[in-house]
């Protein structure tokens, strides 16, 4: 399908993109880019569940390859010293980064503990991370409370004087914190060369960009989460390259600006809720795979310029998702032929020379041939509610994060808020999975434990999955007769009799291998759950019925 060329004008298209908080309003969206160039410099801050899994894949990898031995240094900012013969312990760690990284060498890994890293403790601003040196934080929960906070100057090859939290240079590991950079124009991190990598971090209310890839830099950036930065998530200029994977964009002016001839590979990451998802302008010509874009403010995928993004080719579909975004899902401001082969597009949401041909909707996940779940596990693929690794897995056998659950539920069933938002103490607003969560909460899925906590990374146990669907459904209520289905009824927690019942009344019960064990207290896995949630869409009439020898029916 072929879509003719449109006007150039996006009149709903505005940006913030400085901590002024200027507007473009009815600009062309190339004067709306222009405006976003720093005076003086020239330099550019041009201008999306989650996966909750994480990938460290390219840090084991950068790792191994080490060629010198791993020392471990230990900085704490609230109880640390800077003097010598510190640093080998938590009990002896340094105060700070900056004392620390004077004393690394190649190998060293950099533990922070929890805390603020700021000038205010004694950090001297850009924090510069040497080749083939690690600064580690917290990686399981993407750097929370792990704050990495302020700015310096650090002089550009390719964009002159920036304001810079931290500079990675070539093979340096950045992993488990969080970074901010407050400061007028302020970037949280840059990169100019090699290919170090970032994994695992938040990176969070920069008043300009998270992370700003530049120069002939080949970054492997994955599994972080970009929230709330004024201008952009990630910006990517000149002749850069790398991956950008498994990261979340939300809330984060652009999610992606990718300019001049940059071409990074950007896959498998969630783009959601941004002034606009992907803009990609000058010459550049990314590569976009596997991504889900979705509820953008002005639009999805923006092309402006000469640039000629890849969407998908006949050999290499795209499989993008790229859907409910502001004006347009894909808007083609150029006077290229974009070729987006292999996508899931709403035809109306596309604007300009757009050669589309939709996606074929089979999915294939190379670990789930034959398995039991397999049917549920594919439809809801389609359906976009959960979805797969890199690697093309799905690893149906690993189990399920709470935050996992209400990011599944929510993709599943669209909850409408039936009570008030409930902070957790456990949950900050930078947690990728935080309006996932409270969606959840105030759709009636899920509710805390006392004391005001969520416990967002617990393994849900498939008891608790499937009294939520039954309290998220509102399902009718059934006689606790029937938990004599299961030869492990007793195992059956108190609170959860009645809500089991109903679920197996209405089918929601799915029990591999054995139909009368139920094992309410073990942890769900990725199949159970995918066969739970289909069951529950075929319950609410929105999905069709999937024969399986498995699912617990009544008499």
């Amino acid at each position: 399908m072929k879509f003719s060329h449109q006007s150039n004008q996006v009149s709903s298209f505005s940006g913030n993109a400085f901590s002024q908080g200027r507007q473009f309003g009815n600009m062309t969206l190339a004067a709306s880019l222009a405006a976003l160039l720093l005076c003086g410099s020239g330099a550019t801050f041009r201008p999306m569940a989650a996966k909750a899994q994480t990938n460290l894949g390219p840090i084991a990898q950068a790792t191994a390859q080490a060629t010198t031995e791993q020392t471990v240094i230990y900085v704490n900012s609230a109880q640390g010293s800077d003097r010598p013969g510190a640093g080998l312990s938590e009990a002896t760690a340094y105060r700070t980064i900056s004392y620390a990284l004077q004393q690394a060498k190649a190998g060293t890994i950099i533990q922070l503990a929890d805390g603020t890293y700021s000038a205010e403790t004694g950090e001297n601003f850009p924090l510069n991370i040497p080749s083939k040196v690690t600064l580690r934080g917290k990686t399981s929960s993407k750097g929370q409370g792990v704050m990495i906070v302020g700015g310096g100057s650090h002089v550009s090859a390719s964009f002159a004087r920036q304001n810079v939290t931290v500079v990675a240079l070539d093979e340096a590991i950045v992993e488990g914190v969080t970074i901010t950079n407050t400061l007028s124009r302020g970037t949280g991190l840059w990169i100019e060369q090699g290919k170090p990598t970032i994994a695992n971090n938040t990176f969070a209310n920069s008043l300009r960009e998270g992370i700003f890839v530049t120069g002939n830099a080949q970054p492997t950036i994955s599994s972080n989460l970009f929230i709330k930065n004024d201008a952009n998530g990630i910006s990517v200029a000149r002749a850069a390259k790398g991956v950008i994977r498994d990261n979340t964009f939300q809330e984060t002016g652009y999610g992606m600006a990718i300019s001049d001839t940059s071409a990074p590979l950007v896959s498998n990451n969630g783009v959601f809720k941004n002034k606009a998802g992907i803009v990609v302008s000058n010459s550049a010509t990314p590569i976009l795979r596997n991504n889900v874009i979705e509820n953008n403010l002005a639009g999805g995928v923006v092309v402006i310029g000469t640039a000629n993004p890849n969407l998908g080719t006949v050999n290499d579909q795209g499989n993008n998702r790229i859907r409910s975004n502001g004006s347009s899902d894909v808007l083609n401001s150029t006077s290229n032929l974009l070729l987006a082969i292999g996508n899931d597009i709403n035809p109306n949401g596309i604007q300009g020379n757009v050669n589309f041909v939709p996606a074929d909707v089979q999915v294939a996940f190379s670990d789930v041939q034959g398995h039991w779940a397999q049917s549920y596990i594919t439809a809801l693929a389609k359906r976009g509610v959960i979805s797969g690794f890199p690697d093309g897995t799905y690893r149906p056998n690993e189990p399920v994060t709470r935050a996992q659950f209400a990011a599944i539920v929510n993709k599943a069933f669209a909850p409408k808020p039936v009570r008030i938002n409930k902070v957790f103490a456990d949950v900050v607003s930078t947690f990728w999975g935080a309006d996932a969560i409270q969606t959840a909460y105030r759709g009636g899925f899920l509710a805390g434990y006392p004391g005001d906590i969520f416990r967002p990374n617990q393994e849900i146990p498939k008891v608790q999955a499937l009294v939520a669907l039954t309290s998220g459904l509102g399902l009718p209520e059934a006689s606790q007769s029937l938990l004599s289905r299961y030869s492990d009824a007793a195992q059956i927690p108190d609170y959860a009799k009645n809500a089991i019942a109903s679920a197996t009344a209405s089918q929601l019960v799915v029990n591999y291998p054995n139909l009368s064990q139920f094992n309410p207290n073990q942890q769900a896995t990725r199949a159970e759950v995918a066969a739970f949630v289909y069951q529950a869409l075929v319950n609410a009439g929105q999905a069709e019925v999937i024969p399986s020898p498995y699912v617990v029916a009544t008499p």
